[in-house]
């Protein structure tokens, strides 16, 4: 059994139809009194934390998810009984003894509500917000939590005392800022070494005032930073015409829903009351008397570690004008946008039963929800009984996730990996566990505000994480379909989703589309790509409207060619045409070294993957020019192959995803090395010795028990901002072993 540190073993993870929560040493009605003795933690608890939760950053950022993998292993794990099958080879038996063994070890870890719980951390500018909603509204999280949160922050710092804005990147403002003024609202005195050391950092690259705008909107709030030095986020614009290029109806819902409210706080000016600690907090993050300092000349000023875009001439030239309405503004028409936004706010609240689509706009909705209705309103309570999503513990402390959870992305995934081969009928209690969770997942009714506040229609859909959640994905959907129906082929369990639902789903998957033949995230695409130059973050990229992906695009073609195997009859035409315009779209897409860049995770071997994927399954059907396939997917393995590491395998850094350049890691990382075996074995590639050597990394790196360890990060967004995905070094490496045993061994 794995060893669990005694203050591991206090914390227990509740899940409930895909719901995660925390809970301290929990009382007999868990889900409903997750935090009744949170609050009573004693001092030799406090020390057992900081003793059990000590983490070395320096030798992997990244935590192994250990605090939650460990209590599961350790509770229900026994090892496989069934029948293995026998190869003649050797080497074969010795393929599919670790595919069994990564099977039941990652069967082990599904909920019993048939999902895969996992970290979903890693950017370092969530759990601040969060801290600072809570600050503001009075309404402290339980002392457990706080200590927790404390050993995060300090275990992530880098070795110049700051942080960066995920925990592998380099030292930024927004991450030192935030970090910093994080401790001190937990209660850390301003003489710690770490924040001594951390304050010297901020002050010696030129204070606070240089952090980028979303940092200028938290200290604003807290009364850290002047109103006056923010652009104006003229909460007018939401009353423009609809039919204006520039109506914020028009940017990606992500951009928008973070907008919205900060738009309302900003309106407000909402910010905390003076006190002893946001007085102190002014001499501590500045370089200059905060009296003294010129606001407005601080508008733009962004410390040079932070900038990732440049403000457009054409962004600057809003801000002049829009910043000078401010001094003239319409008294009337302020209050009607107020009185629009706040309605907008609240519909977003039901629509997702308060989770939100992210943690960004959770924290900030929970602010405008404290201002506008009061601590006491149900409308606050329901926000800050759903802080508690977001947050998850491991073995560096407790974090905010970048979303309630990748519940049925993971899921859908892990099904699909399984049934790759008929090895996964071997679990057929887990696939019909897994199964229940996405017939639960998929989205069966429509919100009534849908149309009034811009959403696309999503009866059919399945979303990134929960039903809850309320928000549908284009591949999201593509992936959940996939899953349903190899579920339904392998036979093993009485179709729930039936018919109806199933066409439901492609309905929605063909809604999706986009005039360039490719498929966004949420939405279509709603704006052109000027739109743009209006992107005021500085710190991430392409944010301003929803643009089509390789990988979404890939998902959505191969979910509509297999239900095009499944049901040719309906709709085919328009299938078929959906199928070539995506795949015209993928082609385009393909960079000149043969590779494809990846918008969500670690980078060109995950898109290089659903390329190929894609490409390989459209091949000899007679949706696009074969030839025009077969060049691309050569190209695309002549790129793979150039990239293999002398040990076989294949390894890429996320500095890939930032600079747009493939970036070598230091060592093979299972995960990419999953992704290249994935595509290259999807393309028949020949050079079975390619194949065979980075099969032999995915065995050598397996545990005794059938996991695989936590290496470097392996999701992004927006180019610039890492993200965690536990579940992907066990999903992964089984779906590229039982590619294998399927093409080599199972014949």
């Amino acid at each position: 059994m794995l060893h669990v540190k005694p203050a591991w073993k206090n914390w227990q993870l509740l899940t409930e139809k895909g719901r995660h929560i925390w809970a301290f040493k929990p009382g007999s009605n868990p889900i409903d009194t997750h935090l009744q003795n949170a609050d009573a933690i004693s001092d030799e608890e406090i020390a057992q934390f900081a003793e059990d939760f000590q983490f070395d950053k320096f030798n992997n950022p990244n935590s192994a998810d250990k605090v939650y993998r460990h209590a599961a292993i350790n509770a229900k794990f026994q090892e496989f009984t069934g029948q293995i099958p026998q190869a003649e080879n050797p080497e074969e038996q010795t393929v599919i003894e670790a595919l069994i063994k990564g099977i039941n070890y990652f069967s082990t870890l599904q909920s019993e509500d048939g999902h895969w719980p996992g970290d979903y951390g890693g950017p370092l500018f969530l759990l601040p917000g969060l801290l600072i909603a809570s600050y503001l509204a009075e309404t402290p999280f339980p002392k457990a939590h706080r200590e927790m949160m404390k050993l995060y922050l300090f275990n992530h710092q880098n070795k110049d005392a700051g942080w960066g804005m995920h925990i592998e990147g380099e030292s930024t403002m927004f991450g030192t800022v935030m970090q910093y003024v994080s401790l001190r609202l937990l209660g850390v005195d301003k003489n710690h070494q770490q924040l001594v050391e951390a304050r010297n950092w901020i002050k010696s690259h030129g204070g606070a005032t240089g952090i980028p705008s979303w940092g200028k909107f938290y200290l604003a709030v807290l009364n850290l930073y002047d109103w006056q030095g923010f652009n104006s986020l003229f909460p007018e614009m939401w009353l423009f015409p609809k039919w204006l290029p520039v109506h914020p109806w028009r940017y990606w819902c992500h951009t928008r829903m973070v907008y919205l409210p900060m738009a309302y706080c900003y309106a407000q000016r909402i910010k905390a009351p003076e006190n002893e600690l946001i007085l102190s907090l002014r001499e501590e993050i500045y370089n200059e008397d905060f009296a003294a300092i010129d606001w407005p000349k601080q508008r733009n000023a962004v410390c040079e570690k932070d900038c990732y875009t440049t403000p457009s001439p054409v962004l600057k030239w809003m801000n002049f004008f829009t910043n000078n309405y401010e001094k003239f503004k319409c008294s009337w028409l302020r209050k009607k946008s107020i009185d629009y936004i706040l309605k907008y706010l609240h519909a977003e609240d039901q629509q997702t039963h308060y989770i939100n689509i992210g943690p960004v706009n959770q924290a900030i909705n929970s602010i405008c929800m404290w201002h506008a209705c009061g601590k006491d309103s149900e409308p606050f309570k329901r926000h800050v009984a759903r802080w508690y999503d977001y947050l998850w513990v491991a073995e560096d402390g407790m974090k905010m996730s970048g979303y309630n959870g990748s519940q049925l992305w993971d899921t859908a995934f892990a099904t699909r990996a399984m049934l790759e081969s008929d090895l996964g009928k071997l679990f057929p209690a887990t696939i019909a566990k897994s199964y229940r969770f996405i017939e639960l997942s998929q989205i069966q009714s429509e919100h009534s505000t849908h149309a009034e506040f811009f959403r696309h229609p999503m009866i059919g859909s399945w979303p990134f994480s929960t039903a809850e959640n309320g928000w549908p994905v284009a591949d999201c959907t593509a992936e959940g379909l996939s899953a349903a129906l190899a579920v339904h082929h392998s036979g093993l369990i009485r179709p729930t989703i039936d018919a109806t639902r199933i066409k439901k789903a492609v309905d929605v998957i063909l809604s999706y589309q986009n005039d360039d033949g490719g498929w966004a995230t949420y939405e279509l695409t709603r704006a052109p790509k000027w739109l743009e130059k209006l992107n005021p973050s500085e710190v991430f990229a392409d944010i301003m409207i929803d643009y089509s992906w390789t990988e979404c695009t890939a998902a959505c073609v191969i979910s509509l060619l297999e239900i095009q195997e499944t049901d040719p009859a309906y709709r085919s035409n328009e299938i078929r045409q959906a199928i070539s315009a995506g795949l015209n779209f993928i082609l385009k897409q393909q960079k000149p070294d043969g590779s494809w860049y990846g918008g969500w995770a670690v980078c060109f071997t995950y898109a290089t993957w659903f390329g190929v994927e894609a490409l390989s399954k459209a091949k000899g059907k007679g949706y696009y020019d074969d030839a025009a396939l077969a060049a691309s997917i050569s190209k695309a393995c002549a790129f793979l192959v150039g990239k293999q590491k002398a040990d076989g395998g294949w390894g890429e850094t996320f500095k890939s995803c930032s600079t747009l350049v493939y970036t070598e890691a230091e060592t093979s990382q299972v995960v990419n090395t999953a992704w290249a075996l994935l595509a290259l074995m999807a393309a028949e590639f020949g050079e079975k010795e390619v194949i065979e050597a980075g099969i032999q990394v995915l065995l050598s790196r397996q545990s005794r028990i059938g996991d695989w360890p936590q290496e470097s990060i392996s999701g992004v967004f927006n180019y610039n901002c890492m993200i965690t995905y536990a579940n992907y070094r066990n999903a992964f490496p089984i779906w590229a072993l039982n590619r294998y045993y399927r093409r080599t061994i199972q014949g």
